[in-house]
């Protein structure tokens, strides 16, 4: 049984002479799941209709928090796509 989980086929870990895999446009269907309604639900919806309609501190900082998945999903990929 432990013969069987420590053979090289069962690690997930490509070989060393193996090329990693790059990030592809597929790799961001999920980023877009998200961010799309996030986005469309915030200015389309609940923004305009709050006390913090147009561009003020509250709009800018959505968009900043925005920002901030996009990159924190982008920096995820590329450490699991290195490891």
């Amino acid at each position: 049984m432990l013969q069987r989980l420590l053979r090289r086929s069962a690690c997930p870990l490509p070989p060393l002479g193996q090329p990693r895999l790059t990030l592809r446009p597929r790799h961001f269907i999920p980023l877009a799941g998200f961010l799309v309604p996030t986005a469309v639900i915030g200015y389309g919806v609940v923004l305009p209709h709050s006390c913090a309609a147009g561009v003020n501190s509250l709009s800018v900082g959505f968009a900043t928090t925005l920002a901030g998945v996009a990159v924190t999903y982008t920096a995820g990929l590329l450490a699991v796509l290195r490891r």
